[in-house]
């Protein structure tokens, strides 16, 4: 222990003497060590964006439903509705769930971005737009709309539009057009920043 503070107390004298040029380099024991855990700021922009409404479809679809009854004319028992829907289903892009790991900045401020694959709203039908344009109904059904609080309820034309349209839009471009828009979006964000090359990948998850 001695010995220890005799060698911290030459070299804190030379020092004062300006005789360190004389010293062999030695590292400092008693020097502080600074290390940066600070967030990078592109990365916290992106996170700022949350999720990113790249793309939007909307739909029409026709919701044809016919109900019979066995061994009765339909005239008598049974039901046949047509139902026009309206609607949009949305694409968005989550850049919450960002890390380090999905940002990669080369020393050329070249700059690779993973992002998760665009995921579809569920659809939403604007009643404004939608209504039941043909129904046909058997004298039957007639007499027990008659005793009904929701003779012609409409929960399963709105239910089975729904399904038509989350199917037309995963059938579309629309996940495409998601990944088109984000990408320009961010190629143009990040030149503003003085970023030159920009490369925007998609994966079910981020690398």
């Amino acid at each position: 222990m001695f010995a220890l503070l005799a060698v911290a107390g030459v070299l804190v004298v030379a020092g004062k003497l300006g005789l360190g040029a004389f010293l062999p380099d030695l590292p400092n024991p008693f020097g502080a060590k600074t290390v940066d855990r600070s967030q990078p700021a592109l990365l916290k922009s992106l996170e700022d964006l949350s999720r990113y409404e790249a793309a939007s479809a909307n739909l029409q679809v026709i919701v044809d439903t016919e109900k019979d009854a066995k061994f009765l004319p339909q005239v008598i028992k049974g039901e046949r509705t047509v139902y026009v829907a309206a609607g949009e289903v949305t694409a968005t892009v989550d850049f919450s769930t960002l890390d380090e790991r999905s940002i990669v900045v080369s020393p050329d401020k070249a700059v690779t971005i993973t992002l998760p694959q665009p995921v579809f709203s569920a659809p939403h039908i604007d009643p404004e737009q939608s209504q039941v344009v043909s129904r046909q109904r058997g004298l039957l059904d007639r007499i027990g709309s008659m005793f009904s609080d929701t003779p012609t309820s409409e929960r399963g034309l709105l239910l089975a539009a729904e399904g038509k349209m989350a199917a037309a839009a995963a059938g579309s471009d629309l996940r495409l057009r998601a990944e088109q828009n984000t990408r320009q979006m961010l190629v143009n964000m990040l030149r503003a920043l003085g970023y030159g090359n920009v490369t925007v990948t998609f994966a079910p998850t981020p690398v």
